[in-house]
């Protein structure tokens, strides 16, 4: 009576069967879902992923080869889904070019829900028409050539000095160190009055807010979306605290901070929100990429012995003309460093510290031949045109002395501060802060790499277990 009641394992294997094909089915309905929901006519060819994730696994992990991969199947214009959007591939450098110079013609600032929630609606990057031509104004008034010869300069050079003192001897972990150089010297010459205790406080809220601004837009707790956003609200307190204390207080100040709150010029006169997106766009701007720059031109550096050679006697020559050892840097000794800034540029094209930029159509776009639907966006891909041997002879050889011809800066596809309205408004200062640094730290020390160090490309550039460098007095 027992045998007759339990299932036979003829019935049991067909349950099984029956089972696996339904998981299967399951499967491949999720796995098509997106290119079923986001099926348009006319759109470029590729593939969309799973569901909310689609493939930002392989985006941000495999990188330059998720893209290569994607090209070979489908040509230089492809669609996926990345970073919680639909999304349009483009790796044609002519396609690019004209993407960034033409922002009107359906085409906004794009970037990920992620950042755009997380460093605010009036940040540069998320605003455009005629909102962005305030903001640009007024990032250009704090932070643009004039500021800088006037007195940005001057103030970079003390905290440099200050920051590399007592080096020598030590093994550092030269990333973990442009890190801070280029966290610290914003905060210094964003807020001018504050101790050190406060900026490395307000720093580790900051990091916080980096790690989330490249995720899914996912708010449960443990994900770097939901850090970033708790991030964001200590760091608004926090500033908007700042704010009441000065205002409070009739001490004179020579800062950033200052400056955002005398303005009256009702073209660059900012409310309190603004203020404090503004302040944020300057950390989070001339952060990671002076910092993954300067870490990168000192590994360039070491491994280009004669390049290293001809920068230090530049630098050397510099300090040959002070009357003093104490004599600060003038505005005409930084437009001297034609090397170093050679340096910079071939450090940002060869390490490719910024891999592309991200637009959103606000109505159907077309693109070679392609409909673009409304609301997807377009990640102009530049790694690519870095490595261009009809733009860069040798393109994966380290070759600053190619950016001494005057033209290549000004090359329609030198997309290194992005291109047209959209170009970096802190392109020379981030190139600023990184001259000066270099010039402290070529004519006073030497260095040698330890073994084991490795780098990691895409979606940042880093090094996983830091770079660590052995550092001895010139």
């Amino acid at each position: 009576m027992l045998m007759s009641i339990l299932p036979s394992s003829s019935s049991t294997t067909e349950v099984l069967c029956y089972g696996l094909g339904l998981a299967f089915c399951a499967v491949m309905v999720l796995l098509k879902w997106n290119d079923i929901r986001y099926r348009r006519k006319g759109v470029p060819p590729g593939t969309m992923g799973w569901p909310v994730f689609g493939e930002t696994s392989g985006f941000l992990k495999q990188g330059p080869d998720f893209m290569k991969d994607k090209r070979a199947r489908y040509g230089n214009l492809f669609k996926t889904h990345a970073l919680g959007s639909p999304t349009v591939i483009s790796m044609d450098p002519k396609v690019n070019k004209n993407l960034l110079m033409n922002e009107t013609q359906g085409l906004i600032p794009g970037y990920p829900v992620s950042m755009r929630n997380i460093l605010g609606n009036n940040n540069i990057a998320a605003v455009h028409g005629a909102f962005h031509k305030r903001i640009r104004g007024s990032m250009l008034s704090l932070v643009g050539p004039p500021a800088i010869k006037n007195h940005l300069l001057t103030r970079t050079e003390h905290f440099m000095k200050s920051f590399l003192d007592n080096w020598a001897g030590q093994t550092i972990d030269i990333q973990d160190k442009t890190k801070q150089m280029a966290f610290f010297v914003s905060m210094n010459l964003i807020v001018d009055d504050e101790p050190k205790s406060f900026h490395e406080a307000f720093k580790a809220k900051f990091d916080n807010i980096l790690l989330g601004t490249i995720s899914l837009p996912i708010n449960i707790p443990g994900t770097n979306y939901y850090k970033g956003l708790q991030a964001r609200e200590k760091v608004n307190a926090v500033l908007k605290e700042l704010l009441a204390k000065r205002r409070a207080s009739d001490a004179p100040h020579d800062d950033i901070l200052d400056q955002l709150l005398r303005w009256e010029d009702p073209k660059y006169k900012l409310n309190d929100e603004e203020i404090i997106d503004q302040i944020i766009t300057i950390l989070y701007s001339g952060y990671e990429t002076v910092s993954t720059t300067t870490m990168m031109a000192i590994k360039y550096l070491h491994d280009n012995p004669k390049v290293l050679q001809e920068l230090r006697e530049e630098h050397f020559a510099i300090l040959e003309r002070k009357r003093s050892d104490d004599e600060p840097l003038t505005w005409e000794d930084y437009k001297n460093m034609s090397l170093t800034r050679a340096v910079i540029l071939e450090t940002s094209r060869l390490a490719s510290v910024v891999n592309g930029v991200l637009r959103k159509t606000n109505t159907d776009v077309e693109l070679n031949g392609f409909i673009i639907p409304k609301g997807w966006r377009v990640y102009v891909y530049t790694r690519e045109i870095n490595y261009d041997p009809f733009l860069y002879s040798e393109p994966f050889s380290f070759n600053p002395k190619r950016w001494l011809k005057t033209s290549l800066e000004a090359h329609p596809h030198n997309m290194l501060f992005g291109s047209g309205i959209r170009i970096c408004p802190g392109k020379e200062l981030g190139i600023v802060k990184i001259s000066v640094f270099l010039h402290h730290f070529v004519t006073k020390f030497r260095w040698e790499e330890e073994e084991g160090n490795k780098l990691r490309q895409f979606p940042r550039v880093e090094a996983p277990n830091g770079l660590n460098i052995r550092v001895t007095q010139y």
